[in-house]
């Protein structure tokens, strides 16, 4: 019983045994009273009243139902699974992106979405005018400069064939000149040549000699630096082929083929219409199995991880799933999760299917629960009715954990026992139902 609904009972009791008392006070004086007459008829209504008062303030409000108009559900001690369904799509295991690398507007187009293609197959052809004219004046400047190294490179080797040439002629002015100083100093030493032709032919031989040995030196070192120069212009010339051809690589790009063999997806390029460097215009999966990729609200974020196992109901059976990655990132109040099959042998799967993912958070285990109903949405599941007979009070209870079957019970309720699960939004105010076939 309610504070307030004690303190009227015994204020009223009072009052009663205050005009009883003073009843009976009066009733000891023989004299007749018309005061005394009148506590007399006023105490039977007095008590009428409080009667009426007690009763109002002590009777719980209730209301007439019928019973097809409510669930009642029973309380039960089963084994209790922690879970949540999901639904989620079917991918391939593998794709890859289609991306325009040469952007311009489309010229052909060569297959349909959907087909099988294999490694290097055309697919589309792009057109760019300005970006073609680009690359042949680019392709003819680097050319014009691979011809002027290939000049430069053959004065050089022009350069070492003149010094080469000078160094013959050289080497034959020093030879006549150590032949002759040889046949002089035979003269010389029997008398037959004067000194002073001795002497000159001695200074001769000298010339000759330290000329021979400066012009070879001279053409080593040019070899050396011509060398050096022929190398860095060989480097070069290797960049500008390397350049060229990435150049010409560049051209095909226009090309658009496939990069790996597989089913051609999401392939819908429009003629004419333009495309920019790294749009993409399609993907193609490669047909080696499939995951689940699936959005799960945000709420279970941190009750996700990898390796959780699941279930998936498929044609007659079950195929067990785990969970291979947990993308974190949450938009629109979701989060990403992928899901691979761990018993996908002989399975005939499409991409786009969609499946109910059964994602265990917990082991299996004995627990009181209480099935699922829309209660909770105006209880907030801290108080039911329970069901005793024809009625079926407000008692105040506790819940634990949810999957879509059950709520854990923590306190509150025990086996057995009836309880209201459906909607009590007419039934917020009310302590009794009364239950009518």
């Amino acid at each position: 019983m309610k504070t307030s609904e004690l303190v009227i009972l015994k204020s009223w009791h009072k009052i009663v045994i205050i005009l009883a008392k003073q009843t009976l006070m009066d009733t000891a004086v023989t004299r007749k009273n018309r005061k005394n007459k009148y506590l007399v008829i006023a105490l039977p209504a007095f008590l009428l009243a409080g009667y009426l008062v007690y009763s109002a303030v002590t009777k719980k409000r209730g209301l007439d139902v019928k019973q097809n108009e409510i669930v009642i559900k029973t309380v039960e001690n089963n084994y209790f699974e922690d879970f949540i369904v999901f639904q989620a799509k079917v991918e391939p295991l593998n794709s890859m992106l289609l991306n325009v690398i040469e952007g311009g507007a489309i010229h052909e187009i060569f297959v349909e979405n959907g087909s099988m293609v294999t490694k290097g197959q055309p697919l589309a052809r792009l057109y760019n005018p300005n970006t073609e004219l680009g690359y042949v004046t680019q392709e003819t400047s680097i050319i014009e400069q691979i011809n002027n190294l290939n000049k430069a490179k053959l004065d050089l080797r022009n350069q070492e064939l003149n010094l080469a040439k000078d160094l013959v002629a050289i080497e034959h002015d020093y030879l006549d000149a150590k032949t002759q100083y040889d046949l002089n100093e035979k003269l010389y030493k029997e008398e037959i040549l004067s000194k002073n032709e001795w002497q000159k032919t001695q200074e001769n031989f000298r010339f000759q000699k330290e000329r021979k040995n400066i012009i070879q030196q001279s053409i080593q070192k040019e070899k050396q630096a011509n060398q050096i120069q022929i190398g860095q212009i060989t480097q070069s010339q290797a960049i500008m082929h390397k350049s060229l051809d990435i150049l010409r690589t560049n051209k095909k790009n226009f090309l658009v083929t496939a990069p790996l063999a597989g089913r051609l997806t999401s392939f819908e390029p429009v003629l004419g219409k333009n495309y920019q460097a790294g749009e993409s215009i399609g993907k193609i999966d490669v047909m080696n199995g499939y995951k689940l990729v699936a959005e799960v609200d945000e709420f279970y974020l941190s009750r996700i991880s990898v390796g959780q196992k699941g279930r998936v109901d498929y044609k007659d059976g079950t195929i067990n799933v785990a969970v291979t990655k947990v993308i974190p990132e949450i938009k629109k109040g979701s989060f990403q999760v992928e899901l691979n099959f761990t018993d996908a042998k002989g399975l005939d799967l499409q991409q786009g299917l969609s499946f109910g993912v059964r994602l265990m958070l917990s082991e299996k285990a004995k627990r009181t629960v209480l099935p699922k109903g829309s209660f909770t949405e105006d209880t907030a599941g801290k108080w039911i009715f329970v069901v005793h007979g024809d009625k079926a009070e407000r008692r105040e209870i506790k819940l634990g954990r949810e999957n879509p079957l059950y709520y854990e019970v923590l306190g509150g309720l025990k086996e057995g026992e009836k309880v209201v699960t459906s909607s009590y939004k007419d039934y917020k105010d009310i302590e009794v139902l009364n239950i009518a076939p």
